[in-house]
């Protein structure tokens, strides 16, 4: 199966460098379990997260960004659900 991210983000309000930190991580994280990765540049304020062509973050829903753990935990859920994420794991209840 081939696991695709994709992170749409606005250029007008500079955040390549911060989607970019991002996939760094994503990818570092799930250097096993993702195909492809893909920074996409849009306008209007955008910060999308898409795993295999679902929504898992939206900044204009959330109405903020993602902390890096949170993004790997929705990520993980999507691509490789059975995937442990040591200490960033979310604890179980």
């Amino acid at each position: 199966m081939t696991n695709k991210v994709e992170i749409k983000y606005c250029s007008q309000c500079r955040w390549l460098m911060r989607s970019s930190w991002m996939a760094q991580e994503i990818l570092t994280t799930f250097d096993q379990e993702i195909n492809e990765l893909s920074l996409q540049p849009g306008t209007g304020g955008i910060f999308e997260v898409i795993a295999n062509g679902q929504v898992i973050w939206s900044r204009k829903e959330a109405g903020r960004f993602p902390e890096i753990t949170e993004l790997k935990q929705l990520v993980r859920d999507v691509i490789a659900p059975d995937k442990s994420l040591g200490h960033a794991d979310r604890k179980k209840t």
